[in-house]
């Protein structure tokens, strides 16, 4: 990161920002400046192909010619109108916003970078003038004095600016009086900008690799397998126990799928060994038969960042694979977006999957009457619940050297009010953990700055910038408490959190939730532990 500004430049330029004057022109005259940091790549064309999107070609965002088609105002044009008749609360949160900025200082990119523009009210303006112009009889009539303006191919080049400076995370959501979801609009611009070939190759490679190999990376089945069993051979260095997971077993008990991060990249490959661990454990004392699938080897939904029914047709997969293999029920790994998918959407998108049963805990008897219809658990409500009734055998002292906080991933806790359970399942494998301020987390927690497909190196900037609210709290309890490890319950904030850590708080780690179950989880037969899922001695004293 030497070429990027160091942190204390940064956060100059962020106050310079926020208490520089208003600019002289009005936020319709402002010219867009595409820059440096702030940006991801253009979509690769065989990616754009591969997924039968319009417009493949090369292009690049910072040369004035984006090889758009010639009618490309009438593919929008037609494009929005569809989507209005389509989503009615589309055409609601076009109509009620009385620009009131309720949610202009709740925004972390906002507050990162200090730009006008990433207020979500004024985010979701350089959308909704368009509307009022194209669509209502007072902007057609009054123009700009109604907020309406025509669409340009500089307007088209600010939305895909701005549009992909949105995580999607819905913190604005929560404070505004009206209801308005503005992610619902950064959805739609999104939607807008593929149907002419704008996207970001950060979202439409993973989607494109999700579609041809199941997973994200493009990773093949036997190579997939092999990187699970090679898990396996570190855990039997650590414990002597020799591993021996399920793939692709037909009739097993549950069907396990976690974002293909969790496999290929740190530290989400420890919580991986974490979800071994666990099921090694309940197979062995209970005899749960949990099966992994090389096809449905991909948990994460980057099609949420694309399209509707690019969404739903990556979620379709997870479906297929468990009726292929006759599960029972699918448990869900530590993932972000890959929840507000199922909880909010596949409903009435895929609809519900009634082959499958209602998921009941084979261990507990606990019947999860939130996954009615999605019949869907997520890993942390079942390790709760496993806990809660005593089922797992525990040494939280196995922990010691970490002082916890945790991040409340956005997607879990405002999209499925997934707050309580992680605590729980931490303060029961850890005796040392702290919360950050009350207003950044649970329902108002930061996002990472990295979320809907921003995860990228070129945007190295702007993520750093996004994360900054996120980071502040962090540093506040490490200063004040000593807190050492920020722990987490999805895969982007697994690898977008260490590079934010080491940016603005480099004495703090990452650690995902299971990472801290399996360290303190005692197995049926483990040899004396001396070290974790890191090979890093169990405490500080050892290690000295």
């Amino acid at each position: 990161m030497a070429d990027e500004l160091k942190p204390e430049e940064l956060l100059n330029q962020t106050r310079q920002n926020h208490q520089s004057n208003p600019p002289i022109t009005s936020w319709m005259d402002t010219p867009t400046i595409i820059r440096k940091g702030m940006y991801c790549y253009a979509s690769n064309p065989k990616s754009v192909e591969y997924l039968g999107l319009p417009n493949a070609r090369k292009w690049n965002p910072i040369e004035d010619d984006w090889k758009l088609p010639d009618n490309w105002q009438e593919i929008i044009h037609k494009g929005f109108k569809e989507r209005l008749e389509r989503f009615r609360s589309i055409k609601v949160f076009m109509d009620i916003c009385v620009r009131c900025g309720a949610c202009a200082d709740k925004c972390h990119f906002f507050i990162g970078t200090g730009d006008p523009k990433n207020m979500p009210v004024l985010r979701a303006e350089l959308i909704r003038s368009i509307y009022r112009n194209d669509f209502t009889s007072a902007g057609k009539i009054f123009g700009r004095l109604a907020g309406a303006r025509k669409m340009t191919l500089d307007v088209l080049k600010e939305w895909w600016y701005y549009f992909f400076q949105c995580s999607e995370c819905r913190r604005c959501s929560v404070y505004c009086p009206y209801g308005i979801d503005t992610a619902e609009i950064t959805i739609l611009g999104r939607e807008l900008l593929n149907l002419i070939g704008l996207n970001i190759d950060w979202i439409a490679t993973p989607v494109a690799n999700c579609y041809r190999t199941g997973n994200h990376l493009g990773i093949q089945p036997h190579a997939f397998k092999e990187m699970i069993e090679f898990f396996c051979e570190d855990i039997e260095e650590i414990t002597e126990l020799k591993l021996e997971p399920n793939f692709n077993k037909k009739g097993a008990d549950i069907l396990f799928i976690t974002p293909s991060g969790d496999v290929f990249a740190d530290p989400g490959t420890y919580t991986c060994m974490g979800y071994l661990m666990l099921f090694h454990y309940l197979k062995e004392k209970y005899g749960l038969e949990v099966t992994w699938s090389t096809y449905a080897s991909e948990g994460g939904n980057f099609g949420f960042f694309t399209s509707h029914e690019t969404m739903k047709r990556l979620n379709s997969k997870m479906y297929a694979e468990a009726k292929r293999l006759g599960v029972k029920w699918i448990l869900g790994g530590e993932c972000g977006h890959m929840w507000r998918v199922i909880q909010q959407y596949m409903s009435t998108m895929n609809g519900p999957a009634d082959f499958l049963e209602v998921p009941v805990s084979p261990i507990t008897g606990t019947k999860f009457e939130n996954a009615k219809e999605t019949k869907m658990v997520h890993i942390a409500e079942f390790t709760a619940d496993l806990i809660k009734h005593g089922k797992l055998d525990l040494n939280p002292s196995r922990n010691d050297k970490y002082k916890i906080t945790f991040h409340d991933s956005c997607n879990p806790s405002r999209g499925m009010g997934l707050l309580e359970e992680p605590r729980y399942v931490i303060n029961q494998t850890c005796n040392h953990f702290y919360e950050m301020p009350t207003n950044t987390i649970r329902e108002q927690t930061f996002c990472c700055g990295s979320g809907s497909g921003l995860n990228a190196g070129e945007n190295i900037e702007l993520r750093m910038a996004g994360g900054l609210p996120r980071a502040n709290a962090v540093k506040y309890v490490h200063e004040k408490f000593g807190v050492n490890m920020l722990a987490c319950i999805c895969a982007v904030d697994r690898a977008a959190l260490p590079t934010l850590m080491e940016y603005w708080v480099p004495d703090v780690g990452v650690i995902g939730l299971h990472e801290l179950v399996a360290n303190a989880l005692i197995l049926p037969g483990e040899c004396e532990r001396t070290t974790d899922l890191r090979g890093e001695p169990l405490s500080e004293e050892e290690g000295e």
